[in-house]
């Protein structure tokens, strides 16, 4: 660990300044002795590994957790919110990760929700929408704000969650992942309300495991790791070398550790695969897709938010019922796959977007959730054998490199990083022949990345077939043996690893195809 070292003074008095805070759940040590201030007009980035302890400590300065050791002051002056009422009365607000709206509730009440505007005792309804209509429009927003925030796909939800903190009017606002759910134009449209944040004097605490954004926004860095402080610096100061080396306490190398790849038969082909989510009267989400993947290699698929990608995913896993059309091959046989189960048994399986939502059971065990997929292997007579199913999770999350300190805890008290692990191990146990990633590294660290990015080579190896989803542009490129480019609901084009480029890939995700930079998919 990196001795501690003072906090490199910012150009102005802080607007927060935390010392010494130290945080024990129970016998456990989660924080220990950590510093973090930030300063009128700076984006600082907190960084750090899953489980590092950025959200406990974010928690603290937001006053969720309030029995902790040190000192917070705010404006200079010392004081221990007990909520986030009275933080918010400090001048603090957070966006978490996971939304706090609630879904039944209009968008005007959820963004003045405890703060609704009255007159005689009564809500004043009027003048709430109208202030609800102003913010929403700070974020480039057109909305009916009567309208339940439930009704609204999950970006517009993220971009409400901002819309409410800033009706706050924080002096801090801390953002923890804002852009996970986000589209390409809408990050821009954060980037830029950010800088006007700046220039009116409110500090950003930015959260994020995406180093461009990190490149792009920065004023300083604060990194934790395992729940220590190992060092604040300006961010034009910090080589990513050093800071990954901060992050993770190593020199990680090369990031993408890639084999040569060596293709063997083909696994899975898709001949003019469509897929209906909203049923066959709609229009598909994926229309005339024809590809093939072979094992041994990875093929990426590539597009922005609203390509029909994932939903394609969904489809050939039989989310959607028989709710897709065309042929399925795999192995060579012709397979229809109208439930999820159908396809774990024959050797398709799916690892979602939203592993919180879709990929885990968070109030279940490791354990349980490790096998989830393979029950009924584990069970005897059609009972169930709790020590085959320990000895199954002690084996597959060890190939993941789960780190835990029981198999009995609850996967929801997991990091971003381990419980993703654990969605991974499920589909383990199930020897699956094709492997189905939608977003793999999606709000995980590097550290975490790299591990898993060993475990797809590793699979690759042993003849797995891969598809890979991923938002991120490095990722799609280096890790992809080929890479389909699909917008829209249709495939646009296709390259070879040497071929991509992130222009020419953009290109075509956006539907600007050329004949003498793109290879048309067959």
């Amino acid at each position: 660990m990196t001795a501690a070292r003072p906090i490199p003074p910012s150009a102005t008095p802080p607007l927060v300044r935390l010392t010494g805070i130290t945080k024990r759940f129970g016998p456990v040590t989660v924080l220990h002795n950590v510093q973090l201030e930030i300063a009128p007009g700076e984006v600082h980035v907190l960084a750090g590994e899953n489980g590092a302890g950025k959200s406990t400590l974010i928690k603290i300065l937001a006053g969720i957790h309030t029995d902790f050791e040190g000192r917070i002051e705010y404006g200079g002056r010392e004081a221990r919110p007990r909520s986030p009422l009275e933080a918010g009365a400090l001048g603090v607000a957070v966006i978490h990760q996971e939304l706090s709206l609630i879904g039944p509730m209009s968008v005007a009440d959820n963004i003045f929700l405890g703060r609704m505007p009255t007159r005689n005792g009564f809500v004043c309804d009027a003048r709430q929408h109208e202030e609800a209509r102003h913010w929403v429009r700070q974020l480039g927003l057109e909305l009916d704000v009567r309208r339940p925030v439930e009704h609204f796909p999950i970006a517009v939800q993220q971009l409400i969650e901002i819309a409410k903190a800033l009706s706050q009017n924080a002096r801090v606002l801390v953002m923890d992942e804002p852009t996970s759910a986000l589209n390409a134009t809408e990050v821009e449209t954060l980037f830029g309300l950010i800088r006007s944040l700046k220039a009116r004097g409110c500090g950003i605490v930015y959260i994020t495991h995406k180093m461009e954004e990190i490149g792009r926004i920065a004023d300083r860095i604060t990194v934790l790791r395992d729940g220590e402080w190992v060092g604040t610096a300006p961010a034009q100061d910090l080589s990513s070398a050093r800071f990954i080396q901060w992050m993770v306490g190593r020199e990680l190398g090369q990031q993408f550790p890639r084999r040569a790849p060596q293709p063997g038969a083909e696994r899975l082909r898709l001949e003019n695969v469509s897929v209906y989510p909203e049923g066959i009267a709609a229009r598909p989400a994926a229309a005339n897709i024809s590809l093939a993947v072979r094992a041994g290699e990875i093929l990426g698929i590539g597009g922005l938010q609203g390509s029909g990608a994932s939903q394609l995913l969904l489809g050939l896993f039989g989310a959607y019922g028989r709710a897709t059309r065309g042929r399925v091959l795999l192995d060579g046989q012709v397979m229809e796959f109208t439930t999820p189960r159908a396809a774990i048994n024959a050797g398709l399986v799916l690892l979602t977007n939203d592993r919180k939502a879709t990929g885990l059971v968070l109030s279940l065990s490791i354990i349980a959730n490790a096998t989830l997929a393979g029950l009924r292997e584990l069970t005897r007579a059609g009972w169930r054998n709790p020590t085959a199913e320990r000895a199954a999770a002690e084996r597959t999350t060890g190939q993941v490199k789960l780190r835990a300190a029981s198999l009995d805890l609850e996967v929801g008290a997991l990091s971003g990083g381990n419980q993703q692990k654990v969605a991974i191990a499920k589909w383990l146990q199930t020897r699956p022949k094709v492997l189905l990633l939608d977003e793999p590294t999606r709000g995980i660290d590097v550290g975490a990345k790299r591990e898993i990015y060993q475990l797809m080579d590793e699979w690759t190896a042993q003849g797995m077939a891969i598809v890979l989803i991923t938002s991120e542009m490095p990722e799609l490129i280096t890790l992809s043996d080929r890479i389909v480019v699909m917008h829209r609901g249709e495939l646009t084009a296709t390259f070879t690893r040497a071929q991509a480029t992130p222009e020419t890939i953009l290109a075509a995700a956006m539907g600007h195809t050329t004949a003498s930079t793109i290879t048309k998919a067959s």
